[in-house]
């Protein structure tokens, strides 16, 4: 995109939640996605900084990937900005498997406050586009507004 994000994101990977199947293994690439599908919770840390947001963020990302190979996202974020107020951030989206191992993310995002230094956030269609790097446990988002 050629205009400047709303605000960057930055986390590390603080833990992850498996059901039946190992979440370093399939994203290593040493397992073939069950037909069931694959699950995992992927717990976040880490800080949001731009023009207008500032602050801590804690999340979770309840990642789910089909048999058919897609990886679908679906993040649940609390933003405490530097002033105390939280925000809520919820995206959807995928992560798309690249080459080197990473994923690129592309993500559909809602924000939610309302406290009135922030309600106007509430009202923007929001896009993320970011990286995911597995192996030192680094996301990196840049989140856009549409308007």
């Amino acid at each position: 995109m050629d205009k400047e994000p709303l605000f960057e994101a930055t986390y590390d990977i603080t833990g992850v939640d498996e059901f039946g199947s190992s979440f370093q293994a399939l994203i290593q690439g040493k397992l073939e996605i069950p037909k069931e599908g694959f699950r995992a919770n992927v717990w976040f840390k880490g800080k949001v900084k731009g023009p207008e947001i500032e602050g801590a963020a804690t999340g979770v990302d309840y990642y789910y990937a089909r048999a058919d190979g897609r990886s679908q996202l679906d993040v649940k974020v609390t933003i405490t900005t530097v002033d105390g107020k939280n925000i809520f951030f919820a995206a959807d989206g995928v992560a798309i498997p690249q080459k080197d191992g990473t994923f690129q993310l592309a993500e559909n995002v809602t924000l939610f406050s309302s406290h009135p230094k922030y309600a106007h956030l509430n009202t923007l269609q929001v896009w993320g586009l970011g990286t995911v790097n597995p192996a030192t446990g680094k996301i990196n988002v840049k989140l856009y507004s549409a308007t």
